[in-house]
């Protein structure tokens, strides 16, 4: 009823632990943009079956593995290198959820692992992604990003109240900067996909637009708002990376203005 899906890129240290947490039951395809470390190794050693794509962005990748990785069971979940989904959630699937025809699409909340440690305010929660999908009525669409995903706004969406883990971060700053760099490139323009279905969240954020008030505004959110400081030391850190992330965006942004104004 359910194949697993792991889009992977060099991930050797996050894959063993997310193929751990998957029940044997379920067949695994691993769809690979290019790793050059022992990522695909540890996949064969666990019977995944192995595609290779060159990397096109997440919504475009999900396609691929939808429609060109020869998969035949009903249901795909999606799920990241470095997430892990909890035993419970399987269980749900198998007595609530694979039989129905009233969804096409499961949003899933995720709960995020900052150096180890679980963030249980800072991020903001409930934060909700397309994970679970139907393979005949779903396709992935950019969402205003530019860089994540959605599904289009005629799929029948259902949400999950069981989150899985996201151990997004280990310590590596200098690798999360330069990969944050290029995101915040493509978030400079938000440019919401139409049809495409947007989460509060996404709304939220194409209401504000660029303005430097979003900077400090990101700080508040996160450390204060949301109650990051009860999080401890990782809550700080978690508020000052993402409060760069946005300081990044809208430094992009303004370069492209005086480039243009200058023409």
């Amino acid at each position: 009823m359910l194949t697993v899906v792991i889009l992977t890129q060099n991930e050797e240290a996050n894959l063993p632990r997310c193929l751990a947490g998957i029940p044997e039951r379920y067949p695994i395809a691993i769809v690979d943009s290019g790793s050059t470390d022992n990522t695909l190794t540890i996949a064969q050693e666990r019977g995944c079956a192995i595609h290779r794509n060159p990397w096109p962005g997440f919504a475009e990748q999900r396609n691929f593995a939808i429609r060109q990785c020869g998969i035949d069971t009903p249901w795909i979940l999606f799920v990241d290198a470095d997430e892990i989904y909890p035993q419970a959630f399987y269980d749900w699937f198998e007595a609530k959820l694979s039989e129905t025809h009233s969804i096409d699409v499961l949003m899933v909340p995720s709960v995020l692992y900052l150096r180890g440690k679980r963030l249980n305010q800072a991020p903001g929660y409930p934060i909700y992604h397309p994970r679970l999908v139907r393979r005949e009525t779903t396709r992935f669409v950019r969402n205003h990003t530019g860089h994540g995903e959605a599904v289009l706004d005629s799929c029948r969406i259902g949400y999950s109240d069981i989150p899985y883990e996201h151990y997004f971060y280990h310590g590596e700053i200098i690798e999360w900067m330069h990969k944050h760099v290029g995101k915040a490139a493509q978030e400079v323009q938000l440019q919401p996909t139409a049809g495409a279905v947007m989460t509060t969240r996404g709304r939220l954020s194409v209401l504000l637009g660029r303005s430097w008030l979003r900077v400090l505004a990101r700080f508040v959110y996160h450390y204060l708002l949301r109650g990051g400081f009860l999080d401890g030391a990782a809550g700080l850190e978690f508020a000052l990376m993402f409060t760069w992330y946005e300081a990044t965006i809208y430094l992009q942004a303004k370069a492209g203005n005086w480039a243009r104004s200058a023409v």
